[in-house]
């Protein structure tokens, strides 16, 4: 589903990383790991397409619909929790809005029923009908009420956007799902929902994150950044410890 492909970044002429070949395919969940300062979330906007590498290529499948968490947590103020979360599938959003607009007039043309009955389809096929339902279920299993679930984003603690951001991330059924540290600010509970969650996903899931009793729950595969190099390992954060552990002692006997 996504291919990298001799994949290297620079600042300032000294490189980050450099010759990386990966695959990430759907199925899977892969979690980057890497001391501070060595380049995960760096390396997720590259996979993501919002940072341009210095050499090499990502390339995804076409028609492939990528969900990425977002950090701005006053981006959507303006907003309901209930819009900003269906907003995750924006082209679901949109065509909502666009049935709004239409219904709205006081007169429909030949024209407006033709585009409302094609919007209609369309909007079926995007689950539009159970999309509400949908998003109240995400939002009730990371801790957020149903009793919040209309009020404006501006007027929402800051820690409880954070969650917003999450739901919106895990709405609509993306093929690609993109997270940098995700459980930050979730307590315990919505800690073990999106766990679960996560082991249902059906697509590929990248995700940064520090906790690993959550990586070693949720990843199939681990991916390691360390001096300039990116490393694929098949196994959760354990597997890839005691592997670790195992080849520097090989590497300490060989000298």
């Amino acid at each position: 589903m996504i291919t990298v492909t001799d994949l290297g970044l620079a600042y300032s002429g000294q490189p980050l990383f450099s010759h990386v070949d990966l695959q990430f395919v759907k199925g899977n969940c892969y979690g980057i790991i890497g001391a501070n300062g060595a380049g995960k979330s760096t390396f997720l906007k590259i996979l993501s397409g919002e940072l341009e590498p210095t050499s090499g290529e990502v390339s995804i499948l076409p028609r492939t619909r990528m969900s990425i968490l977002k950090q701005d947590q006053n981006a959507y103020n303006q907003y309901t929790v209930m819009d900003t979360v269906i907003m995750g599938n924006q082209r679901l959003y949109d065509i909502g809005k666009e049935k709004e607009a239409l219904y709205a007039k006081e007169e429909m043309t030949e024209e407006d029923g033709i585009k409302a009955c094609e919007l209609e389809e369309e909007y079926a096929e995007l689950g539009g009908w159970e999309a509400e339902s949908d998003a109240s279920r995400i939002l009730q299993g990371l801790g957020i009420p149903v009793s919040m679930h209309y009020d404006v984003m501006e007027n929402v603690d800051g820690r409880l956007k954070v969650k917003v951001l999450l739901a919106q991330a895990l709405f609509g059924s993306p093929d690609i799902l993109m997270m940098d540290e995700p459980t930050n600010n979730l307590d315990i509970n919505a800690i073990n929902w999106l766990e679960d969650f996560l082991l249902d996903f059906p697509g590929t899931v990248i995700v940064v994150s520090h906790d690993r009793h959550f990586l070693n729950t949720i990843c199939t595969h681990i991916v390691d950044i360390d001096y300039n190099k990116i490393k694929m390992y098949v196994g959760n954060y354990d597997f890839w410890y005691d592997a670790s552990q195992l080849m520097q002692n090989l590497m300490k006997n060989q000298n």
